[in-house]
């Protein structure tokens, strides 16, 4: 076992970003596109593919109090700078985000759906008032700029991936195993194994908790949870605290704050929830913080590890991913091996296989919030030596292949699912159907 393909795995798979991570590639696409631009963008095209439209439709936009693929555009356009990668926008002033709104107000942002089988597909034309125009697409993955043009002329066209090119899921799939990854993290050397992420991943990630739990975002969530442990309807327990600070750190994402998260497979959310319960669970049950970060490393391993074989983006709600790594993370701090640590993950998949994604948007933090209460419910009882009946639903024996009964409905019943989900959300806002 070669321990720097683990370090490079997680490296390549968690990633800062600020804000919903769809509109911030979006903002991202924008950006490289009007970085070929001489004057000022006046005019904004988006295409996009079904899934990176139903993920950014309704996220909040850091910055502004406005939502959606338009605004990201826009803002990604006017003031957004490349180097920042998912930060794109971090760094834009109160003139460039009056700018951005007004183009958008004014009609001069447009946004369409791209027939195409990539589920992460954006591209994004940008024209300036002397007549000048430029493309760029970003596809694969959310920073993988693979197209780029002037004035019709080809600057840039790749076929593969660049970056995380070298971590393909074919390699990801092969090297990570519930046992590989027990073995990785039991076996790390924190001094000499290149873990920055993990590290990271802590501090950013309980930032955004924070600043959930201090400031009202969305449907505050986290900020219900809190009252009804105050008020005694919600048990003042670890699992109560866990869902709390994790909601909270979902209300803020996605009600648009300005602080950024660690990513877990190119998801925001994903990356809160692979953290924080673990975090949580840690500090209630006074463990050490070296057994800490082995066990937020052994989360985000697991949820990559399901992530490989599941794609990016899906029907199926991602929170189920990270929430069994959360689940995961909670034995090893119990004591738990590769069979309780198995047992967790068919507990988990037992019960939350079937939640839907109809979007990024403030009720994630719920959604967020039922993974993390059963994450706990299965890991508890996983050490105790309880797994749901491989006679029962998609669960196998071998957790591998209750993954692969998952990966199946992820990905055989994404298509048609998410077409039923966009055309609701198409015809909610403008009547009219896909079709």
């Amino acid at each position: 076992m070669k321990r720097e393909l683990f370090c490079k795995i997680l490296n390549s798979e968690m990633q800062l970003a600020t804000g919903c991570t769809e509109p911030a590639a979006v903002a991202l696409c924008a950006a490289y596109a009007s970085e070929q631009l001489e004057t000022e963008v006046a005019e904004v095209h988006v295409l996009a593919s079904v899934n990176i439209i139903k993920n950014a439709m309704s996220a909040g936009i850091p910055g502004i109090s406005n939502t959606g693929i338009n605004y990201a555009a826009a803002l990604g356009a006017i003031g957004g700078m490349v180097e920042r990668q998912l930060q794109v926008i971090d760094s834009t002033s109160e003139k460039e985000r009056e700018k951005a709104v007004k183009l958008v107000k004014d009609g001069h942002v447009h946004m369409g759906m791209k027939n195409t089988e990539e589920k992460l597909y954006i591209e994004v034309e940008v024209r300036s008032a002397d007549g000048h125009q430029a493309k760029a697409i970003i596809a694969t993955a959310h920073t993988n700029l693979v197209y780029l043009e002037k004035d019709g002329v080809c600057l840039l066209k790749k076929q593969q991936l660049t970056g995380t090119e070298k971590i393909s899921p074919d390699l990801v799939e092969h090297t990570l195993s519930v046992e590989s990854i027990y073995r990785f993290v039991n076996e790390l050397d924190r001094q000499t194994d290149d873990l920055h992420m993990v590290e990271l991943a802590i501090a950013v990630n309980k930032r955004i908790a924070e600043e959930g739990t201090q400031k009202p975002f969305g449907l505050t969530i986290g900020h219900h949870i809190m009252n009804a442990r105050s008020e005694g309807t919600m048990g003042s327990d670890v699992v109560t605290a866990a869902m709390e600070r994790t909601a909270s750190g979902i209300d803020a994402r996605m009600g648009g704050a300005g602080v950024p998260v660690v990513t877990n497979s190119g998801s925001g959310n994903q990356g809160i929830t692979a953290t924080i319960p673990v975090l949580t669970a840690a500090e209630a049950f006074g463990i050490d913080d070296d057994r800490l970060f082995r066990a937020v490393t052994l989360s985000h391993l697991m949820a990559i590890y399901i992530h490989c074989r599941f794609g990016l983006l899906s029907a199926l709600c991602g929170a189920t991913i990270a929430g069994t790594g959360a689940s995961c993370g909670i034995v090893y701090l119990l004591g738990g091996g590769p069979k309780e640590i198995g047992y967790a993950i068919n507990n988990m998949m037992g019960c939350m296989t079937g939640m839907l994604c109809d979007g990024a948007k403030a009720d994630c933090a719920m959604k967020v919030s039922a993974c993390v209460n059963m994450a706990f419910l299965s890991a508890f009882m996983a050490i105790k030596g309880t797994c749901v009946s491989s006679d029962d639903g998609i669960v196998e024996e071998d957790p591998a292949h209750t993954i692969r009964n998952f990966v199946r409905l992820g990905n055989d019943g994404s298509p048609v699912m998410d077409n039923i989900i966009l055309d609701i959300m198409f015809s909610k806002r403008t009547g009219k159907t896909l079709e």
